[in-house]
């Protein structure tokens, strides 16, 4: 499957979200941006212009159902959307003397995480549906595989977010449209960067940006990698919930406290 030359993606001021806009930038393709850092975000399309796409950006909070509806609505009318990739987030976690998420910010985790994503999705969904073709990627977490005592409300959110995805599948698939499960586990971004914690197998953000092109064009229905770090965790489920929680539990983990609630 050769590339769309409508693109969207949300989260393109950093990490995954830039990589990825990186990677599809390229002469004939129209690229929409979001994200909420200005500065960044038109760093991001100056450098997609530079490979010769044409590209719209917007400071957008994804929290926003009316704003964000409205965007993608007269985006897709210009140049209909093949590609979506709801690529927004934050993190969040504990770390040493704090045992419990401040509420708000756990608030802010899940609404950014997985009800931005949702509202990136369902006004695009209808009208791919509509034309019986389109491909939706939502970026999950390798995280969401099992919950994370260092950030419940990081994997509860991801966790959602498949979920989430993983319900629409067979019904969009029926209307000749894919939507796809992303799940990274460690990559060197700025979002994960000043976490300290045991980082295996970590990549940097082109890299990961490759292997997502790569099997969303396959059509993979789920893309978790890397797959050895993947079929671990997924191990994890098979093993004595008591013996999991004790090794999870051993493992020094120090989020810092975020201070900014949207730090994508």
């Amino acid at each position: 499957m050769s590339a769309p030359s409508s693109i969207v993606i949300t989260g393109a001021s950093s990490g995954i979200g830039r990589a990825l806009a990186m990677n599809y930038a390229a002469p004939g393709i129209h690229m929409a941006l979001s994200g909420r850092d200005e500065g960044r975000l038109e760093e991001t399309a100056t450098q997609c212009r530079a490979k010769g796409a044409a590209v719209t950006t917007a400071s957008i909070d994804v929290r926003d159902r009316d704003r964000m509806a409205g965007w993608i609505r007269a985006i897709d009318d210009a140049a209909p959307i093949g590609l979506a990739i709801a690529g927004a987030g934050v993190t969040a976690g504990l770390g040493i003397g704090r045992l419990r998420e401040d509420p708000a910010v756990v608030r802010n985790v899940i609404a950014i995480n997985l009800i931005g994503a949702i509202n990136t999705i369902d006004p695009l969904a209808e009208r791919m549906c509509m034309r019986g073709r389109g491909t939706i990627a939502v970026i999950g977490s390798i995280g969401a595989l099992r919950g994370l005592p260092s950030c419940p409300a990081y994997s509860a959110s991801k966790a959602g977010l498949h979920a989430y995805a993983e319900s629409l599948r067979p019904t969009l698939a029926a209307q000749g449209v894919t939507i796809s499960t992303v799940a990274p586990g460690f990559v060197d971004t700025a979002l994960n960067r000043d976490t300290v914690c045991p980082k295996p197998l970590i990549m940097s953000a082109d890299r990961a940006a490759a292997i997502i092109r790569r099997r969303l064009e396959r059509g993979d229905a789920v893309i978790a990698f890397p797959r050895l770090l993947a079929f671990g965790l997924h191990l994890t489920r098979l093993l004595p919930r008591r013996l999991t929680d004790l090794a999870f539990a051993a493992v020094h983990v120090d989020v810092p406290e975020r201070t900014e609630l949207y730090n994508e």
